[in-house]
């Protein structure tokens, strides 16, 4: 029996015993199924930001970039995978990575989207990934940081190096999810801090799961610019605020 078709078996084994559900619409998948059902996966709000250099993610976050700046700094790449909704089904993917120990789903989803990015020449010389970093507290509480999944992924999809030793948190801020734009920037505010590098990289991609408006991946980016003051710094996340 082949390797395949023994994972299929045992994979048919497990489901009897404890059966898997679709993220989205709870229907029991199929054998040839992860995580979402084919009708879910084929409605799935795609973003096609990584087909495109400019876009509407990487427009908001190079205004942040360019704010306050007396010369302009070279436009930074960015895509998301997905639109996400707070009242969407497809928020489940997020919520089951971040809150459910869903960390395949985080895997799953990351090399979706890192095997549309290696398509397209503007991430072509991507040499080093790093996720967005969890404040110790956090990822000993939660047990793993859901970026950090996500940008594994990614890193093997592309074909480069994952580095989690360069960007980290220097001190734990508090949620961003029920606070406006100004809070969230005040919030994050000198929250990170980048560690130098022997090798210095020629293009850097910043993970984190979702964009809302910018500001973690923003303080990530100013700490990464102070360190790195040469590199091209791009973006990347599983989510997006916004509709299609």
């Amino acid at each position: 029996m082949s390797l395949k078709k023994s994972y299929l078996w045992l994979l048919a084994v497990a489901d009897l015993l404890l059966p898997r559900t679709c993220l989205i619409c709870g229907r029991k998948l199929g054998l040839r199924e992860q995580h979402l059902c084919l009708y879910c996966l084929a409605e799935m709000p795609l973003t096609y930001f990584w087909q495109r250099s400019h876009n509407l993610m990487a427009d908001k976050i190079n205004e942040l970039i360019q704010e306050g700046l007396e010369k302009m700094e070279r436009y930074s790449y960015a895509c998301a995978l997905f639109y996400y909704q707070d009242e969407g089904d497809y928020r489940n993917i997020l919520y089951s990575l971040k809150y459910g120990g869903n960390t395949a789903a985080g895997e799953y989803f990351g090399n979706m989207l890192g095997r549309k990015m290696v398509k397209y020449v503007h991430f072509a010389d991507v040499d080093i990934v790093i996720p967005v970093p969890l404040h110790w507290s956090r990822k000993w509480k939660r047990g793993y940081n859901q970026a950090e999944c996500i940008a594994a992924a990614v890193a093997a999809a592309l074909g480069v190096t994952l580095r989690t030793d360069i960007l980290y948190r220097r001190r734990r801020t508090s949620t961003q999810t029920k606070v406006d734009v100004r809070m969230k920037t005040k919030n994050v505010m000198g929250a990170f801090e980048a560690k130098d590098n022997e090798d210095a990289p020629v293009h850097m991609l910043l993970v984190d799961d979702l964009f809302t408006t910018g500001a973690t991946l923003y303080a990530c980016y100013s700490a990464l610019r102070k360190t790195f003051p040469c590199a091209r710094i791009s973006f990347v996340t599983l989510g997006y605020v916004g509709r299609p």
